[in-house]
């Protein structure tokens, strides 16, 4: 994670996770998390609530894990960081939005309960060998910082 632009968000799916693979076979997993505000209002002594809605795009072994975990509705914790995609329509107009690229994602535990079950990496993959072939198992990935993302977690 880079210093100065990290976000954790907690929310509900709003959406099944969707598992996509690069033309180099890097797995991608995008979804969207609707994140509820409950405050006060003073003057009226009653509670109002708003909801922001990001989008999340998840690399690699996250991707697959996500994808095969969660589910709309699932409340999870997010841990990223901001980035800005620019993009010009087919009529030259200019398009941008704000995605969290995801770090971290996991099941929010406050109202719920989780069985974890560790992925086994050797495959290159999710547990079974996340749906990828050799080929695509063998690609390298980008570091990022000092970490280095083929270590074990544990």
């Amino acid at each position: 994670m880079s210093a100065g632009n990290t976000v954790t968000l907690i929310g509900n799916l709003t959406k099944e996770p969707e598992l996509r693979f690069t033309s180099q076979g890097l797995a991608q997993t995008t979804f969207s998390i609707a994140v509820n505000r409950r405050r006060m209002n003073q003057q009226t002594q009653d509670w109002e609530e708003s909801t922001s809605f990001f989008e999340v795009v998840c690399w690699r072994e996250l991707a697959e894990n996500v994808a095969e975990s969660l589910e709309k509705g699932s409340r999870a914790v997010v841990t990223g960081r901001l980035e800005q995609r620019t993009w010009e329509t087919p009529d030259g107009d200019k398009r941008s939005k704000i995605q969290v690229i995801a770090d971290e994602v996991g099941p929010s535990l406050r109202w719920a309960t989780a069985q974890v079950t560790k992925a086994d990496r050797r495959t290159g993959g999710a547990g079974d060998g996340g749906g990828r072939n050799a080929a695509q198992a063998s690609v390298p990935e980008p570091s990022i910082g000092s970490f280095n993302y083929d270590e074990e977690p544990f």
